[in-house]
């Protein structure tokens, strides 16, 4: 049971974008539409993925005074390997999210899991944490570029949903759109979650 709680905790609960407030730069710059938003979340998914499972391998052999630096090196190839495989095979989308790739590097999302979790944590449990995780990472870029894309564009990947005469908001998929989308759906969470119980 406290596997799938690990995996499930990052979708709500610990979200790291809504209630964490971690990973904001990209959830705000790459949110203004939802090929992107699936696009920079399933690379952060990777990336916190394979680094949680070596980090978590390799917990023991670290010294604990150059632990940071070690876990950057770790994130960092698994950083390089994303963005050489999009350059490759998806070069449009690579285009798109430009310099937020190589930025995945110092993600908070990705190097807190590393220091809080996976450098403490069995394979197992750090493997179904970054799942989890990124699995959460994607849905907030996700709602957040749907709000964008639909209210801005008039559209969601390329399909027209409101009518031909609609006039876009333009100002949300601007950057002033992108903190007032994400500030609402923060609020909205944070209205309806329930509190702790200690």
């Amino acid at each position: 049971m406290s596997l799938i709680k690990e995996l499930t905790k990052g979708f709500i609960k610990e979200n790291p974008v809504f209630i964490m407030a971690l990973g904001l730069c990209p959830a705000l710059a790459v949110s203004n539409s939802i090929e992107n938003a699936i696009g920079m979340g399933g690379a952060a998914t990777f990336v916190l993925l394979c680094s949680n499972i070596l980090i978590s391998l390799l917990k023991n052999f670290i010294p604990p005074k150059i632990r940071i630096p070690c876990y950057i090196v770790v994130i960092a190839s698994f950083v390089t390997i994303v963005d050489m495989t999009m350059n490759a095979y998806l070069p449009d989308l690579h285009r798109n999210l430009g310099i937020f790739i190589p930025l995945i590097v110092v993600n908070c999302v990705i190097l807190g899991r590393a220091e809080a979790f996976a450098s403490r944590n069995s394979v197992l449990k750090s493997i179904f944490d970054g799942i989890g995780m990124g699995i959460g990472f994607t849905i907030a870029l996700v709602a957040v570029a749907f709000f964008r894309e639909l209210l801005g564009a008039g559209q969601l990947m390329g399909i027209q949903i409101f009518p031909n005469n609609y006039q876009p908001i333009l100002v949300a998929i601007l950057a002033p759109g992108a903190f007032l989308t994400l500030g609402l759906l923060m609020g909205l969470i944070n209205l309806f979650k329930k509190p702790e119980t200690d």
